[in-house]
C-alpha cells in the first residue's frame, strides 16, 4: 500500500527538536522524503501498523500532529512537478 506520512512537531523546546529528529529518522527507515515533513512509503498492512505505532510513540499528542494518507496500491496516481527528483518507492534503494 502506498502511504503518505506527514507530521508537524512543535520545536519550541529542546525536547521538541529531539522529537522532530526522531520522527524524521523513523520515517526515513520506511520511505522517501518528498518535502521537509512529508514521506512517501510503500508498505504492507503489517509494516504500516509497525511504523504507525512507532511514530505515535515518538510524538507528543498534546503538541504535535501526525497524519497518514493511505493512497492504495497505485503510486502512479501521484503527479510530481518541480526540482526535487523522485524515484520509484517500490524498487530497491541500494544499487
Amino acid at each position: 500500500m502506498f502511504v503518505l506520512i506527514t507530521y508537524d512537531v512543535n520545536t519550541e523546546t529542546t525536547n521538541g527538536r529531539k522529537r522532530l529528529r526522531q520522527v524524521a529518522k523513523a520515517c526515513q527507515d520506511y520511505g522517501q522524503r518528498v518535502q521537509n515533513s512529508v514521506f512517501e512509503c510503500e508498505v504492507d498492512a503489517g509494516l504500516f501498523l509497525k511504523v504507525k505505532e512507532r511514530l505515535i510513540r515518538l510524538i507528543d499528542v498534546e503538541q504535535d500532529s501526525l497524519r497518514f494518507y493511505k493512497l492504495g496500491n497505485d503510486y502512479r496516481n501521484v503527479e510530481r512537478f518541480g526540482a526535487k527528483p523522485s524515484f520509484n518507492v517500490t524498487e530497491s534503494l541500494i544499487a
